[in-house]
């Protein structure tokens, strides 16, 4: 028996999993070695890790260079890829397909690490698993027209807008007690339909200094840190937003399931690993985003907001209902971020003229345009997993069935299982 598979089957046994070895049980732990490598040579490649420590040590203590790990993620998908269908059992097929995705991830990865340049949508395809039909700008001009009526007064469309969301700027003094009532409701609803740990449990943070609004650290065991950026001012939606995303139904329910359903009641090691820039990451944002609408179909969140969040971050609740008919028009510009990301990143403009694109296009003032300008240089492709990654998982939802019960059941089934952004199309 190989050191991989004395490792996983030590691994099997301390997590409780009961079940016969499998052919893939080796790949799936030289998987998890590689990418924690990976993760040695790349900040932030690993975004969380709850398997054993000693796996996490001695890649830390001896990482293999990229170019050799690039080289044995290669071998690795070829492994794999080897193992015959017919010597796996159904879930072991769902979990060579899930690998197999994960691999040419890391290949793409580890491509860009070693200085290999891909075009947006190639980096795209190669790290997600999705080719993004991107839209031209002018697309989204109608939006901007509707805005534009909505919006009163002179000056450009993004100050009036900027103007007008800045009404709804949750004072500093109130905004633990706005997001601990937000993911509180945002809690109450997913446990109404999903069944979570007993353990689980989470830690609240305010800090600065980052290019994204909000971030779950999953610590393993059903714990999450999640960090709320106070870099600009945060509004009331925001809160919402921030609940359901960074927590229920999002990234800590997501996570939480995976290390439940497969990590441990399975034994499935790949599941102790969370690769970010993988289809993983499609999957757990778009579903965060999706979350939101349905935890809060509808009226609902307007509703809640108003009743609730306003009283205690002490603004007045008058403007809640318009105040979102705006928002839902400013989602219908999300698929602009993807465009500008593409022309960006593809040389297609400077950095001058993105930032006036986004503030042309997400109706955003300078600071914030800077702000999402600095994650897409740092994340780059990684933008199309929020507003493609929601749409693809809403309009999973929708075909699934219009009665609630049945949306969330199949959101359960997305995030508690390994779901590729392909099963969406179905």
């Amino acid at each position: 028996m190989t050191r991989a598979l004395l490792l996983a089957a030590a691994l099997f046994l301390a997590i409780g999993a009961k079940r016969a070895p499998s052919p893939l049980d080796g790949i799936a732990a030289d998987y998890v070695h590689l990418t924690l490598e990976a993760g040695e040579r790349e900040e932030g490649y690993v975004d969380a890790y709850y398997g054993p420590k000693d796996w996490a040590e001695a890649a830390k203590a001896h990482p293999r260079d990229v170019a050799t790990l690039r080289r044995d993620a290669y071998a690795l998908a070829q492994r794999l890829a080897a193992v015959k269908p017919a010597a796996l059992t159904a879930d072991d097929r769902v979990r060579q397909r899930f690998l197999a995705a994960q691999l040419e991830a890391a290949e793409t990865r580890l491509a860009m690490m070693e200085g290999e340049k891909l075009s947006f949508a190639d980096e795209a395809q190669g790290l997600f698993g999705v080719r993004p039909d991107l839209k031209p700008l002018a697309a989204y001009d109608p939006i901007l027209k509707t805005i534009d009526a909505m919006v009163p007064g002179e000056g450009p469309l993004w100050q009036r807008v900027d103007a007008w969301q800045n009404r709804f700027v949750v004072p500093t003094d109130k905004l633990d007690p706005v997001m601990r009532a937000a993911i509180a409701e945002c809690r109450a609803r997913t446990v109404a339909h999903i069944r979570l740990p007993e353990q689980e449990r989470f830690d609240l943070e305010f800090v600065t200094g980052k290019s994204w609004s909000g971030y779950n650290w999953y610590k393993g065991d059903a714990h999450s840190l999640i960090q709320v950026n106070t870099d600009l001012p945060v509004r009331i939606d925001r809160a919402v937003d921030l609940g359901c995303h960074e927590g229920y139904p999002g990234h800590h329910a997501l996570n939480m399931l995976l290390e439940r359903n497969l990590a441990r009641a399975r034994g499935w090691v790949e599941f102790t690993v969370y690769p970010l820039f993988s289809p993983q990451s499609f999957i757990a944002e778009g579903s965060a985003n999706a979350g939101i609408d349905l935890a809060f179909p509808g009226a609902e969140r307007a509703r809640f907001e108003a009743s609730r969040l306003y009283p205690i971050a002490g603004l007045d609740p008058a403007g809640a209902a318009a105040y979102d008919r705006l928002l839902d028009l400013l989602h219908q510009l999300a698929g602009a971020r993807m465009t500008i990301a593409a022309m960006y990143l593809d040389g297609k403009v400077d950095r001058a003229a993105a930032l006036d694109l986004i503030q042309t296009y997400q109706l955003v003032s300078r600071k914030r345009a800077e702000q999402s300008l600095s994650f897409t240089e740092q994340y780059r492709s990684y933008v199309i997993n929020y507003g493609l990654g929601q749409d693809m998982v809403a309009a999973d939802l929708d075909r699934a069935a219009r009665d609630p019960a049945a949306r969330w059941k199949r959101m359960e089934a997305i995030i508690s299982q390994p779901t590729l952004p392909a099963d969406l199309r179905r």
